[in-house]
């Protein structure tokens, strides 16, 4: 079994040990926790490729020690020319998930890096040179990496409805057949865009010659984004979500992430009144209140700028209350309503001087449009397949309009002064993990390692499957699970640690200084520490 990491110095968790490695270089040469995550973000996106990249999106808590926490929202909007006439008139009722037409939204991670590191530098006197950060991630795409079992089952698994978008068969398949486990990856464009990006400045990637490069590929791909919508895409500042939670406080997202979903899972969950973990008051609880929340998200979450709602009055202890009333404690909600897919990274970092970070990193689904750019190498998300052709719809098309979002970072300030960043990949199940994370290591006292190894279960849609019902672990007590089956949940037992459950991982910062981290078994990643 793997065992929490413990250091005091420094420490970065990632679901693949070189961008760890890579995050922790940085430390150990005096660098912060942002500028180590803008190390394990690049190289993350080059190691884990089918999960993230240049071409997704990604968002930010950042937490400095009796500072107010800052969120950065880095999410591109629609193109100018996507609305919904620009489909219909294609033919289509809905957007198509792959493809040119599925890359309709601008990539904001590298503004999300840009914006992250004005923080570092104005805020925390960050001084390493940027070609320094995006060093191991230029060295490993030009050097190439060892294939994971994740992206090898993942390339077989979906190649053949990728085949046809522009340069997927030429970056990801050898031969037109799928990379068999630890072959030799190269991305020798894309090692050149992360070092023309560390000579001329993230800010290129927008409004530089690399942006000329980007959009000359995206519309030569077909794609419809332009130039204009790179140069008008900026990262935002935003004040994060933010619950008290058994007198804990826990920071989420704002939309137009699921972040608020994930604090009123929580809100819920404390309130229920369960004594332990693992059994079946736990796990029905916290499913059942995963269904109250993804109602409220599935209603009303989207683009803020189109929301008629305040996110945080969801939040308000009154209206907690309510929804917990709601819950059956031994019966079942049917289900499954409205639900979404995902593919994603989670990071976390945190230095010497106790600042700490959140991230996620995604392209949506896996490999996202399956669009890799032919100049510079970079694949393209498909987030833009959750906005609606319906023009009534909450999340409808409209050009600049910024997609819902299922990835959220999470953060904790507990009462007894420790700080936790912590989080997961997976769709749907972002918000479930997270509350399974925190709700075992803080309200049950369960050690860092063991609340992230636990077996997990899974309520809706992820990795782009269709499934919709209660996917659970076997490593359940077969007694708990009968007794869900009997409650009426709709269960299906899967492998003992399946990667439909994602990749979650967790650090934890004491007063004193000791750091402590945990890496999921499920993934290839590793708690790096010093």
């Amino acid at each position: 079994m793997l065992q929490t990491v413990r250091s005091r110095r420094g420490m970065v968790v990632a679901p693949h040990h070189q961008a760890a490695q890579a995050g922790l270089r940085v430390l150990e040469e005096g660098g912060n926790a942002i500028e180590a995550m803008v190390a394990a973000a690049s190289t993350i996106a080059v190691a884990y490729p089918h999960m993230n990249a240049l071409g997704g999106d990604n968002f930010w808590l950042i937490h400095t020690p009796d500072q107010d926490v800052i969120g950065i929202d880095a999410c591109g909007g629609a193109a100018a020319k996507a609305d919904i006439a620009f489909y219909r008139t294609q033919g289509f009722n809905a957007i198509p998930s792959r493809g040119p037409l599925a890359a309709l939204t601008v990539g904001g991670a590298v503004s999300g890096w840009q914006e992250a590191l004005r923080v570092s530098t104005d805020d925390w006197g960050g001084s390493l040179p940027l070609s320094r950060l995006l060093e191991d991630a230029a060295f490993l795409a030009r050097d190439g990496i060892a294939v994971t079992k994740t992206q090898a089952v993942n390339t077989a698994a979906k190649m053949q409805e990728m085949q046809a978008s522009p340069g997927f068969a030429e970056t990801y398949l050898d031969k037109g057949k799928p990379p068999r486990e630890s072959a030799l990856f190269r991305q020798p464009r894309l090692a050149e865009t992360l070092a023309t990006l560390g000579q001329r400045g993230l800010d290129d990637f927008y409004r530089g010659t690399l942006a000329h490069a980007v959009a000359a590929d995206l519309e030569r791909a077909g794609t419809p984004l332009r130039l204009t919508d790179l140069e008008r895409h900026r990262a935002l500042r935003v004040a994060p979500l933010s619950a008290e939670i058994a007198g804990h406080k826990v920071y989420n997202m704002p939309p137009p992430t699921q972040g608020l979903a994930s604090l009123i899972l929580l809100g819920i969950f404390a309130r229920l009144g369960v004594r332990e973990a693992e059994g079946f008051e736990f796990i029905h609880g916290l499913v059942e209140a995963t269904k109250q929340a993804f109602r409220v998200r599935d209603g009303h979450v989207t683009d803020p700028a189109y929301m008629d709602v305040d996110p945080q009055s969801y939040l308000r202890d009154d209206v907690l209350d309510v929804m917990t009333a709601e819950i059956d404690p031994v019966h079942a909600l049917p289900w499954p309503e409205a639900s979404s897919k995902g593919d994603t990274v989670w990071l976390g970092a945190i230095d010497s001087e106790g600042r700490a970070v959140s991230f996620i990193q995604s392209i949506y689904w896996e490999f996202g449009s399956g669009v890799v750019l032919d100049e510079t190498g970079i694949t393209w998300q498909n987030r833009g397949v959750s906005f609606s052709l319906d023009d009534t719809h909450h999340n409808a098309l409209r050009p600049h309009r910024r997609p819902f979002h299922t990835i959220q970072p999470a953060l904790a300030q507990l009462s007894d002064g420790r700080v936790m960043p912590y989080g997961t990949m997976g769709g749907e199940g972002q918000p479930q993990t997270q509350a399974m994370l925190f709700s075992r290591h803080v309200l049950f006292g369960q050690e860092l390692q063991q609340s992230v190894t636990a077996p997990r279960w899974l309520l809706g849609r992820t990795w782009g499957a269709e499934a919709t019902n209660l996917r659970i672990e076997n490593r359940f007590d077969p007694a708990a699970i009968d007794a869900l089956r009997a409650a009426g949940h709709d269960v299906e037992e899967t492998d003992p640690f399946d990667e439909v459950m994602g990749h979650a991982g967790a650090l934890v910062r004491h007063p004193d200084g000791l750091l402590e981290g945990a890496a999921d078994p499920r993934s290839d990643g590793s708690v790096a520490a010093f």
